[in-house]
């Protein structure tokens, strides 16, 4: 049968199959369980009212129950269980085993280092972008242009991106946008300012925000006596990352002021450890940034004009106004689009897998997983692999959807 053949049928039989079900099960409820007629008359008709959201609910739930919940308890099944010794139970064992394995710990520390970078540059450029794009006449033509990315799919933004960091050998022209421009450095002083005194500056200027954060989270430790057990765990968390990272950027910066850098040669951007996690990660900060702009304009737009005209009227300063007015009256805004691409990051697979496939120590969890359940057919380390997947997503998951509600009420 034709594809567009069978998408249609697939599509009557779905919504034919729907209000099928709607219709019989409205008719065994009224009719036949719960007739309203007869001295119970009532007595049904509220009976019926009650069960009938469960029949509306029903088709969901299975739904959920077999494509989601049937899922998570085999997967931690599997995770227990030694596949090649005819499903034996292991214990902890093949998590033992995963734990011991280079690459799995290499995936661990690329995906803290995504955590750190995406959600928080996707978040700050799509505030930036939403703050300055409803300040000029053609914002909406802007603000169209940077959301477009979020209509290309991940491997598609990775086809796009494996063209600008192409190489060519040397002497043959480059198609690749990145080698191209770094074949016009030569080592003078344009070249310093660009490759060294720029990242410097700029890796400086990031550890010196993560010292303040820091910094800003001790102070609160110390003098905030209603935290409770969870908040100070979260703020004693904050402050060993943000030392931990500021001493890595203090480590990097040295060692980008000692480089010798390759000037004149075509460099497989992809292969360079370390800076090839970054390349990859601006795929998914140039996706993602329409969406926090698209999120974070509407909550620009929804604050209060008075609060605004009275810091104008006060003297404050255009930057004043942005930060003390109104960047801390869309917190909550800014929280959920961090924790959003923040979900979307622990799951990221389709960008490295098309990319680089895990090589050139670029591995992340998914593609960890995806490698042992499909390549190796390890599926016991595999299906552990998915669980930490599963417990990491799980709770920044629940407590999103407790700040929703606690937002509806």
């Amino acid at each position: 049968m034709h594809p567009a053949i069978l998408g249609l049928v697939t599509i009557a039989l779905g919504v034919g199959g729907c209000l099928g079900y709607f219709y019989f099960s409205n008719l065994l409820l009224d009719k036949v369980l719960f007739p309203a007629r007869g001295p119970n008359a009532g007595k049904n008709i509220n009976r019926a009212n009650m069960i009938r959201p469960w029949l509306f609910l029903f088709p969901a739930v299975f739904a959920l129950g077999l494509y989601l919940g049937y899922p998570v308890v085999e997967t931690l099944r599997l995770s227990l269980t030694d596949r090649d010794a005819g499903g034996t139970f292991v214990g902890l064992a093949n998590y033992q085993q995963m734990m011991n394995e280079p690459k799995f710990w290499e995936a661990m520390r690329n995906n803290m280092l995504w955590l750190i970078v995406v959600p928080a540059a996707s978040t700050a450029f799509g505030l930036l972008a939403a703050q300055l794009t409803d300040r000029i006449r053609w914002g909406n033509i802007a603000k169209s242009l940077i959301f477009m990315p979020m209509a290309i799919s991940f491997v598609g933004a990775a086809v796009i991106f494996k063209l600008v960091y192409d190489a060519r050998p040397a002497g043959k022209e480059q198609i690749g946008v990145l080698n191209a421009i770094w074949m016009t450095f030569d080592g003078g002083w344009g070249s310093i300012l660009f490759l060294k005194a720029l990242p410097i500056a700029l890796l400086l200027s990031i550890v010196a925000l993560l010292f303040y954060v820091g910094i800003t989270s001790a102070k609160r430790l110390r003098e905030d006596r209603a935290l409770g057990g969870i908040g100070k765990l979260g703020l004693l968390v904050v402050l060993f990352a943000c030392l931990a990272l500021g001493a890595m950027g203090v480590m990097q910066t040295a060692d980008i002021f000692a480089a010798d850098l390759p000037y004149g040669t075509p460099q497989t951007w992809l292969t360079i450890p370390f800076w090839n996690n970054f390349l990859l990660m601006v795929v998914l900060i140039w996706i993602q940034t329409g969406f926090a702009m698209v999120i974070l304009s509407a909550a620009l737009r929804g604050i209060p004009e008075e609060t605004i005209e009275a810091a104008i009227v006060d003297g404050a300063s255009p930057l004043q106004v942005f930060f003390k007015i109104k960047v801390p009256q869309i917190i909550p805004t800014i929280v959920v689009v961090w924790t959003t691409i923040t979900l979307v990051v622990l799951k990221i697979f389709d960008i490295v897998f098309a990319m680089t496939n895990g090589q050139w120590e670029t591995q992340v969890l998914a593609n960890y997983m995806f490698d042992k359940l499909f390549r190796a057919n390890d599926w016991g380390v595999g299906s552990a692999a998915a669980i930490v997947i599963m417990l990491l997503v799980s709770p920044i998951l629940v407590w999103n959807v407790v700040q929703a509600r606690k937002e509806m009420r």
